[in-house]
């Protein structure tokens, strides 16, 4: 079995039912209400192994439903679904199938948290989830058996999927928390109740779905302001708004950043194409220097974050930055350096672009540019804005041209605006270019790159940039 199939706890159907409020159905099946089911849980059809469990989400574009035929025939023992489906396979009926989804997730949290091994930790951040589930599952899984997501698994669905492949034998449980509206951690709190909760940065990344900064602050918030007393906030001094969350929590705070009342501090930061370097100073341990193989300094905050929740549990010092360092990316997609022939450096990040991200991303273009070398940056749109779109294009296509980036390359109508912007600074004469798609962008690109150059390319995921990222990457690869 693949190693991301984590089996969930060993529950009867009658148990699961039971919690769910549903009801039992298993005729012309083997199963009864005593059968134990431990596979793991999808919502995906095309990812259920023998044993597994699949529930029948309702989605935009189709109905789970229609799948649980497939999902039997991949071996999947048990279907919670809203309606039955004539298939043999047992179906437990639910109200609402995503929320039968999390309220399993909450069970199975609840009775491996009852044999007093389990740690919890919930991360949550408008920018910078996944780098630090990564670094810290990283960490962790040195100390004791870690689950944590995989890719970028924190919503409704993908939440409470993680969550339950926690088991009897599983130490820390990490978390991530997204969300597009009011609310949405404040239930995936809820499921998890987190031990240790993180709190990276407030920006403007989904902006247009949650009505504003200052609405983003209040949905992010709420991962602070239900932990309990003996639990730990671990927040970014860095960032008023989040550091603001300090008078939010009844929770012991610890605060990470540059910021010289930090608990947790990053001094001498620095860095270049082959990595990031900084030295993390913890109380009672003093400092270590780290060298991040992730490019990019706003990686550094990151790392702070992963330090703290490991301080927070015991983990030296030494040990972590240890653990740091073998860490070779971020994640796929995600300041993923590609490329080295001729020595030009690929730089694919376009996998999530908020504002900050894409202006972070940006600066570390011009930081780790060799003297006399070009810099590139091939830029999509940045989604879910809303009403601040215009403007955040507006900005990022002004900081490319005071950044002295060397050639830009804008591609799709959504990101068109970046490019006008460039030219209107006034700085430029035909170093910012558009095209309409991919294919275009990569035939100027593959004649146009020349060898020393370091290229970006950083977009939202719908612009799909990502896949441009890749094939620059290849011809360019030795």
């Amino acid at each position: 079995m693949p190693e991301r199939y984590i089996l969930m706890i060993r529950l009867t159907l009658s148990e699961i039912a039971e919690r769910l409020s549903g009801t039992l159905y298993s005729a012309g099946t083997d199963a009864t209400a005593d059968t134990v089911v431990d596979g793991p849980v999808e919502t995906d059809s095309r990812e259920i192994v023998p044993g597994g469990i699949f529930v029948a989400k309702r989605g935009d574009d189709t109905d789970g439903h229609l799948f649980v035929g497939a999902a039997l025939e991949r071996g999947a023992t048990l279907a919670i679904v809203e309606h039955t489906v004539e298939n043999a396979v047992a179906q437990i009926v639910v109200d609402n199938a995503v929320a039968a989804l999390g309220e399993l997730a909450r069970y199975v949290v609840e009775r491996v948290r009852s044999t007093g091994n389990l740690t919890v930790i919930g991360i949550t951040g408008s920018n910078g989830k996944t780098t630090t589930k990564n670094m810290l599952e990283r960490i962790l899984s040195a100390e004791g058996e870690t689950v944590a997501p995989i890719r970028s698994f924190n919503n409704a669905v993908g939440a409470p999927t993680t969550m339950l492949r926690a088991t009897e034998s599983t130490r820390y449980l990490i978390v991530e928390m997204g969300a597009s509206g009011i609310g949405d951690i404040a239930r995936l709190v809820a499921m998890a109740k987190p031990d240790i909760g993180v709190v990276l940065k407030v920006g403007l990344a989904h902006a247009g779905g949650f009505g504003g900064i200052e609405a983003t602050l209040r949905a992010k918030t709420e991962m602070v302001t239900d932990l309990a007393a003996d639990a730990v906030a671990v927040l970014n001094a860095d960032d008023s708004r989040v550091a603001s969350m300090a008078q939010r929590t009844n929770a012991r705070v610890v605060r990470f950043g540059e910021d010289p009342a930090a608990d947790i501090r990053a001094t001498g930061i620095s860095g270049s194409r082959t990595g990031t370097s900084f030295t993390a100073h913890v109380p009672g341990e003093g400092a270590v220097a780290i060298r991040l193989r992730v490019l990019g300094e706003h990686h550094v905050s990151n790392a702070l974050a992963a330090i703290a929740v490991a301080h927070t549990l015991g983990v030296p010092l030494a040990r972590a930055a240890a653990a740091l360092e073998t860490l070779s990316r971020a994640e796929r997609w995600r300041m993923e350096v590609l490329g080295g022939r001729d020595d030009v450096t690929i730089i694919n990040d376009a996998y999530n672009a908020s504002p900050d991200s894409m202006s972070a991303a940006i600066k570390t273009l011009a930081q780790i540019s060799e003297p006399g070398k070009r810099t590139i940056a091939v830029l999509g749109a940045m989604s879910e804005l809303g009403e601040y779109s215009g403007e955040e294009h507006d900005r990022i296509g002004l900081q490319l041209v005071r950044l002295n980036i060397s050639r830009l390359v804008v591609v799709g109508p959504e990101a068109r605006r970046m490019h006008i912007s460039a030219i209107n600074e006034g700085s430029w004469d035909g170093e910012s270019v558009y095209f309409g798609d991919m294919d275009a962008a990569f035939d100027y690109l593959a004649a146009e790159i020349t060898p020393g150059d370091t290229v970006l390319v950083k977009s939202s995921n719908s612009a799909q940039l990502r896949f441009l990222g890749d094939r620059l990457g290849e011809l360019f690869s030795w």
